[in-house]
């Protein structure tokens, strides 16, 4: 393929990015905290306004970057127009161009289906989540001064034989956007906070302080001097300064795509080794809202040994207390050894905050958080001041808070004690600085002078805190090897959290929908002009450099597209699509489709096109057929909708020509349109034949695999059948709404508190339901007062095929206080068993249980949910994440949007009435099983067509309309692969690493592999897949048509460390569910 049309294509996915990114800039805005009230309540609704108003300008401002790329392609067109950069490749165009047909049924290798098959054995010692939440009764009683815990008393000679060791750990949480913006927190607060760190560290070398949010230290560190710089560094060497976890955020754990979680950590990390030569050892998670054992293995595999959590169910937390497991070593569901276990310590009481970290009584704590003496700005809502240390109070200030260390002590099995010190945006000015630090100074010499005490204090790092704790249990300083006082392992995840009473977080599952959205679309977006952008640079290394490439322009149009998704995954900012935007005008024009997925795949195409009379050709000159389809929004012009069935090989760029004119293969779509069950005839439609059916019986819409029965009267699926072997299940879709609770505390954007159960949304007016038959699809869409609904069956073999698109564009905007659910009703037997996955990672069992409140069965779904019984399995794939639950057997429910007139007290300081018209993608996949997994193994698989159905919807081919000039040269298509990945194995990224030297990007690329875990129990018949499974083995020079490997080395997950490896470099090797990275040069 010519070099030209290579960069016009890379160009274009960079413009997909750029703009997406600049959605993305308007809302690092969102969540919420601490109830305590010590934030300041402000009503945020403007400024948010006021950033949605900015995006006409922010796009225009864009159009330049945009017309500087496309410049560049030109000028790059007319410098190469002779010289043959890429090479068409050693096959054919035929054979390029043309998939090969897919074998009947998938070869899957027989020991690839032994991982989902084993049999459950349970860890003698091991504490599994499921059985914890079975095993409590959930109840609140008060608890005393620890109100939702109980009373600690301790003997004084306990510490007699081995003194308490206290470390008090200086932190200052920085959220990168809540109340304010990014660029605001760091102007008013955070550039503050680091610039006194430098200063105040330096006066007294016993000082201490962690750090974590990368986002904004790069920021300041852009902004300060060398000596600055150097001063940080001398601080880091001499351990006063410690970056834990180190990503560019703090990330949410519930809503977040395990490739987001990866790119944020990879962007952390990569800056911290360019800038500082630091390897962060410990995770710190203070405040996302639920935690995922997603994130623990993450963190692992980065080459992380330790990691603390904070906000878990109340009940939870009490439990672990009076067992004495707050410290545990975290394994995977999953795993079967101990490879993937991570230590683990879960703080024990309510907040992150001083009050609730230094023991059991807020009351006492916070009369040593000394940035509230008397005179300050905030003070005890308790109503007992802090008091200044003196040599007259020194001696029953010391005993006071050294009692409360020792109460909390009791909680955990070792003499080593955390007492973290800080909360959000801390440390601001110098003069707290002085306060927390004299102060505590003063208390620690009075303790560490007193042997009669049996305490050392001292401030620490939290990994201070991890190496006494390892050295106290005789425990490896990194490993995981158990030491002589076990800890337990524990497995499972930490979903859904409750603060309070009933106050279960599982409204932010669904928060701002739109976003959520946008974030999946950029997710897919960003990966795809990585793989592009990398794989683009080989070339050019391979046969020589373009002068006028922008290279570097690009990489940092890259960086940048990176950090806004980065920030977005803030535990405060996704919460959040838009119309494909291809439009294919007049004339003669190319449309050069991108496959961003590792396998070969036949998928839809659909654009904009300006006259129903088009042809579309594929590279080798051949007709393929095509749909035209009416524009309801403009029917009375010639617009119309175009499909096709574009083949495209793995990672590969297709070419297809759309010119104007009569063809026999283009076929229009016909229409029936009801309303009542009666059929509504429609005059305008003058490019589309109508057609009638004669009675009021069910709609049928079919394809090669399915089958479905919609009622006339309300456009709703009542069956679906299977043709593989002519069942036929009662699956009825239907829409219900939720109210909020009459009592004070109410539905907001963290909490869902339900009236009741929901109502059947029943509209006042009967729905349009307009019916599509076409070749290549079929849909019904009906169009109700708040939701258009669309089901659509793809009349292809293979993937697409096999299951139900659903699209719900919901507009609640007029609403008060309401919430809106899918809910799927089935004949499946699930009992109160469902799954939901984790981060689009894993899937975890989830159980609904009568003695929780309705709210509190809701969990986070990314990227599926489904039930099952012992025939057959209905999964619901999601393009965007939302919260779901399974509040009886054989129903699935989904909430789409939600409308809150208040705050829920949670410190937002502001309801959810930012609504935007959302448009929710689905698959809904029917599957029948053959073999059932056991109902109490802790862990499921979906099956490869459930892994693929899930990729194709959520990377759909990339199609860019390219005009064809007289004097461009020709397109021809691009295969980089000359077969497509194992059916198990997916490519996360290939992504460009920063050059050490200059802004650019070096000649490596980060390659990151995924192995999916999935269940042979289903038929894999007809999935027209053209991959095959390898036992995890994939040998990478094989696969590469062109490109060579220059160079393989296996790092840790965000290139941190290096691994040798004895193995043949070539051969990479996985094992189920792994995800490993690799240095990669091409050549």
């Amino acid at each position: 393929m010519k070099l030209s049309r290579q960069f016009t294509v890379f160009g274009s996915a960079i413009f997909c990015v750029v703009v997406f990114s600049l959605y993305l800039m308007l809302d690092h805005i969102d969540h919420s905290k601490n109830p305590n009230g010590e934030r300041i309540q402000k009503g945020q609704l403007g400024i948010l306004q006021d950033k949605i108003d900015h995006l006409e300008r922010l796009l225009a401002e864009n159009n330049e970057i945009i017309g500087n790329i496309r410049d560049s392609v030109i000028n790059l067109r007319e410098t190469v127009k002779d010289g043959k950069m890429f090479p068409e490749g050693n096959m054919s165009q035929g054979d390029l161009e043309l998939l090969p047909p897919a074998p009947a049924l998938l070869p899957i290798h027989s020991e690839d289906c032994q991982f989902a098959a084993r049999t459950y054995s349970k860890a003698a010692d091991g504490v599994q989540m499921l059985d914890v939440y079975d095993l409590l009764s959930f109840d609140n009683p008060d608890g005393g001064v620890w109100k939702q815990g109980f009373d600690i008393s301790y003997q004084d000679n306990e510490w007699d034989n081995e003194p308490l060791q206290v470390f008090v750990v200086p932190h200052s949480h920085n959220d990168p956007g809540w109340l304010k913006t990014f660029d605001d927190y760091y102007r008013d607060q955070t550039q503050h906070i680091l610039n006194n760190m430098v200063v105040k560290l330096h006066e007294d070398s016993r000082r201490k302080m962690i750090w974590s949010e990368i986002s904004y230290f790069s920021k300041w560190w852009d902004n300060i001097d060398e000596q600055k710089r150097d001063a940080v560094r001398r601080l880091i060497e001499s351990g006063q300064l410690e970056v834990a976890t180190g990503g560019w955020v703090m990330p949410d754990e519930a809503n977040t795509h395990y490739f987001a979680l990866i790119d944020q950590l990879v962007e952390g990390h990569q800056w911290l080794e360019r800038n500082l030569g630091v390897k962060p050892k410990t995770g710190w998670a203070v405040d996302p809202f639920g935690h995922t054992p997603t994130q623990a293995y993450l963190l692992r595999q980065a080459g992380l040994s330790n990691m603390l959590i904070q906000r878990v169910h109340y009940s939870v937390k009490k439990h672990f207390a009076s067992q004495k497991t707050l410290e545990f070593f975290w394994r995977q569901n999953w795993d079967q050894d101990s490879s993937s276990d991570i230590l683990c310590h879960m703080m024990p009481f309510y907040s992150y905050d001083v009050p609730h970290t230094c023991g059991p009584d807020p009351k006492i704590c916070c009369q040593f958080d000394f940035k509230r003496l008397p005179g300050g700005r905030i003070s005890c809502p308790w109503r007992i001041p802090p008091q200044a240390i003196t040599d007259n109070n020194v001696q029953e200030r010391a005993q006071t808070l050294l009692d409360q260390y020792r109460k909390k002590s009791k909680l955990f099995r070792t003499n080593v004690l955390l007492a973290p010190l800080g909360d959000d945006f801390r440390y601001t000015e110098a003069v707290e600085w002085d306060q927390q630090f004299e102060n505590y100074q003063k208390l620690f010499d009075y303790m560490n002078s007193h042997p009669e005490l049996h305490v050392q204090a001292q401030f620490g790092t939290i990994s201070d805190y991890f190496e006494a704790l390892r050295k106290s249990t005789g425990m490896d300083p990194v490993g995981m090897n158990v030491g002589q006082l076990a800890l337990p392992v524990l497995s499972g995840d930490f979903f859904t959290y409750a603060d309070r009473d009933d106050h279960y977080w599982s409204g932010y599952f669904t928060s701002r929908p739109f976003y959520k959205r946008l974030d999946r679309v950029l997710e897919s977006h960003l990966r795809a002009a990585e793989v592009l952008y990398s794989l683009t640079l080989a070339n050019i290394q391979k046969y020589g450099q373009p002068n006028d490439y922008p290279a570097v322009d690009n990489y940092k149009l890259l960086t940048e597209a990176r950090r806004n998704l980065g920030l977005f995954q803030h535990h405060d900012a996704i919460t959040g699509t838009g119309k494909d935007w291809v439009v294919v005008d007049y004339g003669t024009r190319l449309l050069v489709v991108y496959n961003p997925t590792e396998q070969a795949r036949m998928s839809m195409v659909t654009v904009y096109v300006t006259t129903p009379k088009v042809r579309v050709l594929n590279a080798v000159g051949h007709v393929v057929r095509a749909q035209v389809s009416a524009v309801w929004n403009d029917v009375s012009h010639a617009a119309a909708d175009l499909s096709f069935v574009a083949q495209a090989a793995p990672l590969g760029l297709s070419v297809y020509q759309l010119m104007e004119g009569m063809e026999p293969r283009t076929e229009a779509a016909k229409y029936m349109i009801l309303q009542d069950g009666r059929q509504i005839s429609i005059s305008e439609l003058e490019h589309f034949q109508q057609f009638y059916q004669q009675d009021a019986a069910p709609v049928h819409i079919e394809n090669p695999h399915l089958k479905l029965s919609i009622s006339t009267a309300t456009g709703l699926l009542e069956k679906m059948s299977l043709k593989e072997d002519d069942s036929e299940h009662l699956i009825k879709v239907e829409f219900v709404w939720y109210g909020t609770t009459s009592n004070k505390d109410k539905s907001g954007a963290y909490l869902f508190l339900p009236d009741k159960e929901a109502t059947i949304y029943s509209p006042s007016q009967p729905p349009v339901v307009r019916v599509t038959k076409g070749p290549l699809f079929s849909e019904v869409t009906t169009t109700f007062t708040h939701i258009t609904h669309t089901l659509r069956l793809y009349n292809i073999q293979g993937v697409e095929g096999q299951s139900v698109e659903i699209c719900n564009t919901v507009d609640i905007r007029g609403e008060t206080n309401h919430e809106i659910a899918m809910r799927i009703t089935s004949d499946l037997n699930s009992k109160d068993r469902f799954f939901t996955d984790l981060n689009g990672y894993q899937v975890q069992p989830r159980k609904t249980l009568a003695k929780l409140p309705l709210q509190a069965n809701f969990y986070p779904m990314t990227s599926m949910v489904y039930l099952q019984d012992s025939s057959a399995r209905l999964s619901l794939l999601t393009a965007q994440s939302l919260g779901a639950a399974s509040l009886k057997s054989g129903q699935l429910e989904v909430i789409m949007d939600r409308r809150l007139n208040q705050d829920d007290n949670r410190g937002l300081g502001q309801g959810v009435l930012d609504n935007k018209i959302t448009a929710n993608s689905f698959r809904l996949l029917l599957e029948k099983r053959s073999s059932a997994e056991e109902e109490s193994a802790p862990y499921s698989y979906p099956s490869i067509l459930s892994h693929m159905s899930y990729m194709y919807l959520n990377h759909p081919l990339i199609s860019m309309a390219v005009s064809q000039r007289s004097e461009s040269p020709s397109l021809t298509p691009y295969s980089p692969l000359s077969a497509s990945f194992p059916c198990d194995m997916h490519l996360v990224n290939l992504r460009a690493i920063q050059s050490k030297v200059r802004g650019g990007p070096s000649e490596q690329a980060a390659l990151i592999l995924h192995r999916k875990g999935f269940d042979c129990g289903f038929s894999n018949r007809n999935t027209a897949l053209l991959c095959t499974t390898t036992r995890g083995k994939v040998h990478l020079e094989k696969l590469l048509t062109d490109l060579k490997l220059k160079s393989i080395t296996p790092v840790s997950l965000s290139l941190m460390h290096t691994y040798n490896s004895d193995a043949d470099p070539q051969e990479i090797s996985l094992k189920p569910m792994e995800i490993r990275t690799y240095r990669l040069q091409l050549s």
